[in-house]
């Protein structure tokens, strides 16, 4: 929908988006997005599944001020909730996408993925490997392994770890421990080089991060003979 609109979400922090023309989202795991024509795809503000969705008349002193219909998202874990007021509706449509084929690697973050898998140990000592691509409803975790403890461990990895990295991993994680034949599932972030503010960000969610050394991964980088 693209609707002329105000925001506001109230949680762990308290935000306000004052009246604009902005597109909304409600995709069919659950989430909703309010997107603005910049920030490329990083959206304003958002709810992750799972939320319930619940559409209501505004009251009279909102009608007064233009509102036409009310967006109420809650977070079902959190309880944070994300408040839409819509004045207008200037597009809105419905399409079903289908199931996704998921991401295709590039040569890198693909061999990164094989190599990670058989040197599972580089995640810690008595880890062992599950299965790569493990499928979930909104699409493949890259490695599910086992820890020292034999609790699951979704591992995202990446050549480059950036903040959408971690929010992909935290979509994951969401949905992978309401399986009861999995939870508790810890994550791990796994990159080549990973980014300070995605860093940050893993580690508030409880994401372990882990650098890899590609070349010495593929046996091309020898630590033990270098000179520094």
């Amino acid at each position: 929908m693209i609707a002329r609109c105000s925001v506001d979400y109230a949680g762990r922090l308290s935000a306000h988006l004052p009246l604009a023309t902005r597109l909304l989202l409600v995709k069919a795991d659950g989430s909703v997005l309010v997107h603005s024509d910049s920030l490329s795809y990083k959206p304003l503000n958002w709810m992750s599944p799972p939320c319930t969705f619940t559409v209501i008349e505004p009251e009279p002193e909102q009608a007064e001020a233009g509102v036409i219909e009310l967006w109420k998202v809650s977070q079902v874990k959190t309880a944070d909730l994300l408040m839409i007021s819509i004045h207008e509706v200037l597009h809105d449509s419905n399409h079903e996408l289908g199931i996704d084929p998921g991401l295709q690697k590039d040569g890198v973050e693909a061999d990164l993925q094989r190599l990670l898998a058989e040197q599972i140990e580089l995640l810690g000592e008595g880890f062992q490997f599950v299965r790569r691509e493990y499928l979930t409803a909104i699409g493949p975790v890259d490695i599910l392994a086992k820890d020292a403890e034999g609790r699951s461990v979704a591992v995202e990895i990446k050549r480059r770890g950036e903040i959408d990295g971690v929010e992909q991993l935290t979509r994951y994680l969401e949905l992978m421990n309401r399986d009861p034949l999995l939870a508790p599932v810890t994550g791990v972030f796994a990159a080549q080089e990973i980014k300070p503010q995605a860093r940050t960000l893993a580690e508030d969610r409880g994401i372990r991060c882990v650098l890899l050394d590609y070349d010495a991964m593929r046996g091309m980088d020898d630590s033990d003979h270098r000179l520094f």
